[in-house]
């Protein structure tokens, strides 16, 4: 009876001993604690693309197949380009025009100047049969209020220095009007470089939407799935398919009671759930300036209501060394597994040892 009851204390004391224990462990107290930090919560990113056209058409070719390695600037579809080929030619026709007409105001030019020189001769002209006109009306005037001369001849004199006096005066005003025509053909001209300038704009923009019925890829990288057809008709901004480049990374979202230790550079171990737990290398590159709540769509309101504190998270981004076997296996959206020592040094590139901000707390 007495050895009963000592191994039902023995093992009560155990099982007391277990639980503490597994509390130690769970919240990582003495003699439990320990700098190694793991999330689960980690996904492999990448920049995917998506591929929408900038214009809308009957898609003609579509020369691509789903998941399909693709290089830049390989076609990937292209929209019938009958219609957009006609505007460019419309457009160049209509620059065309613009710039004979440009020419014919280069010629008008020409000619306006001529008829200004013209009518400068004719002034000359006409001043100098005035002063002819006036020098013989002043050499005869005299002489008839003498009575030298007959009255007709001064009645003469003065009707031709009038007249030579009007004829300098309509050879003035043509001057001017010359001259004003020359200004009207400057003016004109300069509208007619505007609309030369505003008809290479639209046959650039033509050009551009006709470059456009032929989308290719904007770099390097495997195809998603490719959604349009051939025949389809589709709009500026449907989505055809998505590109996945090769350049991927590791994005962990750490507790915030897990990020006192971490600095940039520091190195990092992760497993991949789709390659069999294969182990794999990398560095922190970086922290999001923000926990993921704050870029939530939804974002909560503790303000209001009953409060129960819950640690936030923050995403860290997780550059992958090179020269690694089953990093080309890895695609955008693959779990993985984070495990990284926040007592490891950090590294940088140049040898640095940044410190992270999360690091201030502890102080």
């Amino acid at each position: 009876m007495k050895l009963s009851r000592a191994l039902s204390t023995l093992f009560a004391v155990c099982v007391g001993l277990a639980g503490v224990a597994l509390v130690l462990y769970a919240w990582r107290l003495p003699p439990f604690a320990t700098s190694i930090e793991t999330t689960e919560d980690a996904y492999v990113r990448g920049q995917v693309t998506v591929i929408s056209p900038q214009l809308a058409g009957t898609v003609v070719e579509v020369p691509v197949q789903d998941y399909e390695t693709v290089v830049a600037s390989q076609l990937i579809a292209r929209i019938d380009d009958r219609i957009f080929s006609q505007k460019l030619a419309q457009t160049r026709a209509t620059l065309d025009g613009q710039r004979a007409q440009l020419a014919n105001s280069r010629q008008g030019r020409r000619s306006a100047e001529a008829k200004v020189k013209a009518s400068e001769a004719a002034v000359a002209s006409a001043r100098s049969a005035f002063d002819t006109a006036e020098g013989n009306f002043a050499r005869i005037a005299p002489l008839a209020r003498q009575g030298f001369v007959p009255g007709s001849d001064l009645d003469v004199a003065t009707r031709t220095r009038d007249q030579a006096a009007a004829a300098l005066d309509q050879a003035r005003a043509s001057l001017e009007v010359s001259r004003q025509d020359l200004q009207t053909v400057i003016v004109s001209r300069q509208s007619l470089e505007a609309a030369v300038q505003s008809a290479q704009a639209a046959v650039r923009l033509a050009q551009i939407d006709l470059a456009n019925t032929r989308i290719l890829a904007p770099k390097g990288g495997r195809l998603g799935e490719v959604g349009v057809k051939l025949g389809q008709f589709v709009q500026a901004g449907t989505q055809l398919t998505s590109l996945v480049p090769e350049t991927v990374w590791v994005v962990a979202n750490f507790k915030e009671t897990q990020l006192p230790g971490m600095a940039v550079g520091q190195p990092v171990h992760f497993t991949v759930d789709a390659l069999r737990g294969a182990r794999l290398s990398g560095r922190i590159e970086r922290f999001a300036p923000a926990t993921g709540s704050e870029f939530a769509v939804l974002r909560p309101d503790n303000a209001t209501g009953n409060f129960t504190k819950v640690a936030q998270r923050l995403p860290v981004r997780i550059s992958i060394d090179p020269g690694q076997a089953a990093a080309g296996a890895l695609v955008p959206g693959m779990s993985v597994v984070v495990r990284l020592d926040t007592a490891a040094e950090a590294r940088t590139d140049e040898g640095n040892a940044p410190t992270a901000p999360a690091d201030e707390t502890q102080g």
